[in-house]
């Protein structure tokens, strides 16, 4: 009986770091994809007073400089690729967990694994949060067994030394990831 009462207590830990870490992934969303919708609005309505009529083909032709994905799209499709794949993984750690007749290394393997997510998940917001407040316009933050990616805007002409040294600064200080084991992925814009 006492064994069960472990596991459900786990279980429910478990449970509430994966809605917390759920929790900041929205909000962060929603907090951000409001203010780029804005901005896409707001660019669109100048587009239209000024008399810029939008080129559209209509053949599938591959992707040029001109029709490329814009930079915010591409943020907000890598963290919606994030969540999925983490949702995949989620599912099936708790299907693995719940299955009829699985041993008790399984489901504390899985539970380990889940909540080892869950924490992932809530340090990759946080870091997020601290670089969108280090002045980056958007930014996406994978934490692996490998080590750490932060895909960040930057220029045509790249990161400056001191843009680099910000973030190696916020990753080194809110992890236990050394500056070798980041890496950091430069999105370029178009300005």
């Amino acid at each position: 009986m006492k064994q069960h009462w472990k596991r459900n207590l786990t279980v429910l830990t478990v449970v509430l770091f994966v809605a917390a870490a759920v929790y900041f992934n929205w909000s962060y969303n929603q907090q951000f994809g409001a203010a780029d919708a804005d901005m896409v609005m707001a660019e669109d309505e100048a587009m239209e007073k000024a008399g810029v009529k939008e080129k559209k083909e209509t053949d599938s032709a591959p992707e040029s400089q001109e029709t490329r994905q814009p930079v915010s799209d591409y943020f907000a499709q890598a963290r919606l690729t994030r969540q999925q794949s983490r949702d995949e993984a989620l599912n099936l750690l708790e299907s693995a967990s719940a299955a009829d007749g699985a041993s008790q290394e399984t489901i504390d393997s899985a539970m380990t694994a889940i909540a080892a997510m869950a924490a992932d998940s809530m340090t990759e917001t946080r870091i997020e949060n601290l670089l969108l407040a280090k002045g980056y316009a958007d930014c996406v933050v994978y934490i692996s067994g490998d080590g750490i990616s932060v895909a960040v805007p930057s220029p045509q002409e790249g990161l400056t030394a001191a843009q680099v040294a910000a973030i190696t600064d916020v990753i080194t200080s809110n992890t236990d990831y050394t500056a070798a084991q980041l890496k950091i992925v430069e999105i370029k814009t178009d300005s």
